[in-house]
Parts: structure tokens; sequence; C-alpha cells
């Protein structure tokens, strides 16, 4: 089982190194779909909820010179560039600081997982958006069973933990329409495709403690455990003569929803 020492993960602890992720992984699906979005609609005003480091809203910047980021981890928010700082708020999802009709565009990347009240917040976002303005949340989506993730095979417990956390596609598309959205769909913003072989593995980014959320739930002894698993069979492939391979293959799906 899944050893936790909290429910949450602690985001100003990890702060300092999350944005490695970006060196190891571009989001190069992610980053195009945004922009059409910001593009197709022809966004003058954006909002990216669970910003994190910014990393998006800098991405995005040069589509809208009105791009707000929110975020409820002050740590996280430091992080960010300076010319960012003016157009980043501290606070929470499910409680929206901003008037009714104000952004063309709100989107939240793999942070949708994190909100408390993830009902509430579509419901806020959609009074949030102005006529024909979208709402996007992108994020994986455990549930479908195609993901294909070395990370769940070593360490015990995390993917029941996701499928805890991460709500179905289905189920967001059917919160977009208690919430009034139309045209409610979801595709495949993203697959990631990655392998690592041999020990290079444990030097990976995502295999650091705070490296993905799944690891910093871990306890400290839970997560040595599985990094002891994954060298286990790396003696075990070199003396065997073949490599081992670590093997990502995981789909990012966007679901997204327009105000009438």
């Amino acid at each position: 089982m899944l050893e936790m020492p909290h429910d949450r993960v602690n985001y100003e602890k990890i702060a300092p190194t999350y944005d490695r992720r970006y060196e190891a992984l571009e989001y190069e699906g992610v980053a195009s779909a945004l922009l059409s979005l910001a593009q197709d609609a022809a966004a003058e005003r954006i909002l990216e909820v669970g910003c994190g480091t910014g990393h998006w809203v800098a991405q995005l910047r040069p589509s809208s010179e009105y791009i707000y980021g929110l975020d409820l981890s002050a740590g996280m928010l430091e992080q960010t560039d300076q010319e960012l700082h003016d157009y980043l708020l501290c606070g929470e999802a499910g409680r929206l600081p901003f008037a009714d009709s104000v952004f063309d565009l709100i989107f939240c990347v793999n942070a949708f997982h994190h909100f408390g009240d993830k009902r509430g917040f579509i419901s806020q976002a959609a009074h949030a958006l102005r006529s024909g303005g979208t709402l996007a949340i992108i994020g994986m989506d455990p549930h479908t069973g195609k993901d294909d993730w070395g990370l769940y095979h070593y360490f015990d417990g995390t993917h029941e933990a996701d499928l805890a956390r991460y709500p179905t596609a289905e189920s967001i598309r059917g919160w977009m329409m208690e919430a009034a959205l139309v045209d409610v769909t979801s595709v495949t913003a993203e697959r990631i495709l990655h392998s690592l072989t041999g020990a290079g593995v444990l030097q990976s980014p995502f295999m650091q403690k705070g490296g993905t959320s799944q690891l910093a739930l871990l306890t400290e002894e839970a997560y040595q455990a599985g990094l002891e698993r994954i060298k286990a069979d790396l003696l075990q492939a070199e003396r065997a003569g073949r490599p081992l391979e670590f093997k990502v293959d995981i789909s990012l799906a966007m679901v997204l929803g327009r105000v009438p």
C-alpha cells in the first residue's frame, strides 16, 4: 500500500527544483494545444489556474498581454520570472478572486487533480469567462488503462493513489455540462512516449523524490524501497547481458467547454 505522510504535495519544498522536468520534456503537444486555443479565441485575457512556477504563463505571453496565473503555493510563485510577478496571484482554485465575465480562456495543466473542490472550480471558471470563452483542463486520466509508466511498476500504491486523485475525462465533461458549458469535448493534447535504458533512469528528473507528485507523496521509506527494486532489476539485467528499459507511454487528455 502507498504510504503517504500527508495527502497534499508540499510544493513549498520542491519548488526550487520543479522546473527540471521541462529540461527533460518539452511538452510540445501541450504548448501547441494552448497556443491554438489562445489564437483561435483571439483571447485578450487568459488565466492559468494552478500555474506553479509560471511556465505556461510565460509560454503564452506572446499571445496575450493580459495573461494571469493563480497558484496556492507561494513557494512555486517565487520561482517565476520577475517580469511575471505583477500577473500572478496566490489563491485557491475553488475561490477564484475574479469578477464575472473577465476572461476569454481559462486553463490548467497537470493541476486539476490537486484541486480540493473540482466541481466548484469549474462552476466558478464558467462565471469568470466571457460569452464564447473556453475552459480547458489538461491532465492524465489513469482510468483508461492505456497508460504504461514504469514508475507505477516500481513504487507500490502510486497507481492506486492516482486512480483516487484523478477524475476521469468523462467526469470532467459531466461537471462542465452541469456548469452550463456547451460544445464539451475531450481530445488528446499530447501522448508522451519516452524510454530510458540502463542506470540512466535513476538520474531522470522524474525519478527524484520531488520530480513527480506521485513520488513526492511517498514516505522516504517507500520511495527508497522503489529505488531498490529498480536497482535490483538493473543488476539482474546487467548479469543477463540485456539493457533494462524504463518505458513511459502516457496520454494527457484535454477536456474543453465553452460559455454560450
